[in-house]
C-alpha cells in the first residue's frame, strides 16, 4: 500500500502496543485535477437524460407523491440491506402498521429510522436550511434515534478512532482518520458548497460520497447516510424535485464491486474509475426507476377500468383502490377510519378487489387482516430481496 495516493496520505499510528495505517484524504476537488475524457463525458451525459426521465414522471403521474412514498422506502430497505440488515419491504410496511414483521426488531427498526431520516431532511432543505454540517448531524440524530445503534452517541461526531472490518484497528480493512476530523470534515462542507470552484451536482455528489465514507465521522450509519447524502444533493440543487433515484439498488447489486472502488480510490487515487461506476449507476437506476413509475402509472389505469365494471359496488372499491395507491398495504380498520366508511363496507370492498385479483391477504388470520395491492408492490420489490450472508 502507497503512502500517499492522490485522494489522501496514510498515517503510521498506534494503540495498544500495535501499529496501524490510518487515511486522511486530501480536501476536494482531487489534485492533480480529475481527468474526463470522452467516456467519462459521455456518462455524464447519459446519467443527466436519465435523471430527467425519471424527474420528467412528476408531470405524468397523476399523483407523483405516491411513487414518493414507495421510493423512498425502497431505498431505505435496499441501504439498510447493504449494511446487512434482512428486512424486506413488505417487512417494513407490516412494521410501519403494528404488525410483526418476518425478521428481528432491530432490522426493521433501522429501515424505519431511514425513512424518518430521508423525511426529515427533505423537510429540511425545502424549508431552506443549508446543506451543511450540523444539518447531516441532525440527520443522523434521526437516522440512529431507535433500536440498533441508538446507544452510540446519535448526532455527534465520533470522539474516539473507529475501523471498517476486523477487530481492531490494528487488523482492519479500512482505518478512517483520527485526529484530523473536524478538518476533513470542515473541507468537505466547503466542497459542497462550490468552494474553492464551482462542481457539476453529479460530480460533487460521486466525489461527496467517497469523502464522506473515507472520513466516516460518527460510530455507527456512517454508510447509510453517506448513500442518503447522494439524493439529498440531487435535490438540494434541482437536479431532482423528489428524492426517486434509489441507487442503493445499484449498490447492492455490484456490492463488492462499490466497496472496492472505494478502498481503490484512497489506495491509488482512482476517482476516475469510481466515476464510471458511479455514472453508470446513477444512470441505469434512474432508468429503472422511471419504468417503474411508468408501469405503477398502467398498473392503477388498467385496475381502475376494472373496479369501474363492477357497477354499484365500483364506489366504495374505487376509494380503496385509491388509498392502496398511496400506501401499498392496508389494515381493514385503518381503511375504514381513513375513508370514513364502516368496517362491513370495507370488508365487502376488499373482498370485490381479491375476487379481482388485486388485493392480498397477508396474515391469514380472521381478526386484524391485512390487505396489500399485489401487483404494486410485487413492482416495487424488484431487487430488495435480502442479501445472502
Amino acid at each position: 500500500m502507497p503512502f500517499n495516493s492522490r485522494a489522501g496520505t496514510y498515517l503510521s499510528c498506534s494503540a495498544a502496543g500495535e501499529s496501524y495505517q490510518a487515511f486522511v484524504p486530501r480536501p476536494l476537488p482531487p489534485d492533480p485535477p480529475l481527468v474526463l475524457d470522452a467516456e467519462l463525458h459521455e456518462l455524464m451525459d447519459q446519467a443527466n437524460r436519465s435523471l430527467g426521465r425519471l424527474d420528467g414522471i412528476t408531470v405524468f403521474v397523476p399523483q407523483p407523491q405516491l411513487l414518493l412514498y414507495s421510493y423512498v422506502r425502497k431505498e431505505a430497505v435496499l441501504s439498510s440491506q447493504i449494511e446487512g440488515t434482512q428486512s424486506s419491504l413488505s417487512d417494513l410496511l407490516l412494521f410501519e402498521h403494528e404488525q410483526a414483521p418476518g425478521v428481528p426488531l432491530d432490522d426493521v427498526q433501522e429501515v424505519s429510522n431511514y425513512v424518518a431520516a430521508m423525511t426529515y431532511r427533505l423537510e429540511r432543505v425545502r424549508g431552506g436550511f443549508p446543506l451543511s454540517l450540523c444539518l447531516v448531524r441532525e440527520i443522523h440524530a434521526v437516522l440512529l434515534s431507535h433500536g440498533r445503534g441508538a446507544h452510540k452517541a446519535p448526532g455527534e461526531f465520533r470522539r474516539s478512532q473507529n475501523w471498517i472490518g476486523g477487530s481492531r484497528p490494528g487488523n482492519a480493512r479500512y482505518v478512517p482518520p483520527p485526529d484530523q476530523l473536524m478538518d476533513c470534515l470542515g473541507a468537505l462542507e466547503k466542497f459542497l458548497h462550490d468552494d474553492p470552484v464551482h462542481t457539476p451536482t453529479l460530480i460533487k455528489a460521486a466525489l461527496a460520497h467517497v469523502q464522506f465514507e473515507s472520513i466516516h465521522p460518527f460510530l455507527d450509519g456512517n454508510g447509510r447516510l453517506g448513500r442518503l447524502l447522494i439524493t439529498l444533493l440531487f435535490c438540494a440543487e434541482d437536479v431532482l424535485k423528489e428524492p426517486l433515484l434509489y441507487l442503493s439498488l445499484y449498490f447492492k447489486a455490484h456490492r463488492q464491486d462499490y466497496y472496492d472502488l472505494l478502498q481503490r480510490v484512497r489506495e491509488e487515487g482512482d476517482w476516475e474509475g469510481w466515476l464510471r461506476f458511479f455514472l453508470t449507476g446513477v444512470r441505469q437506476t434512474a432508468e429503472q426507476a422511471a419504468r417503474a413509475g411508468q408501469r405503477l402509472y398502467h398498473l392503477f389505469e388498467q385496475d381502475r377500468r376494472r373496479i369501474e365494471a363492477l357497477g354499484r359496488p365500483a364506489v366504495s372499491a374505487l376509494r380503496l383502490h385509491q388509498l392502496l395507491q398511496a400506501q401499498v398495504m392496508v389494515p381493514i380498520a385503518q381503511a375504514a377510519d381513513r375513508l370514513e366508511l364502516s368496517i362491513p363496507t370495507v370488508t365487502a370492498s376488499l373482498k370485490h378487489l381479491q375476487l379481482l385479483g388485486i388485493v392480498r391477504e397477508l396474515t391469514g388470520r380472521q381478526r386484524d387482516r391485512q390487505f396489500v395491492y399485489d401487483k404494486y408492490l410485487s413492482i416495487l420489490s424488484e431487487g430488495t430481496e435480502p442479501l445472502d450472508g
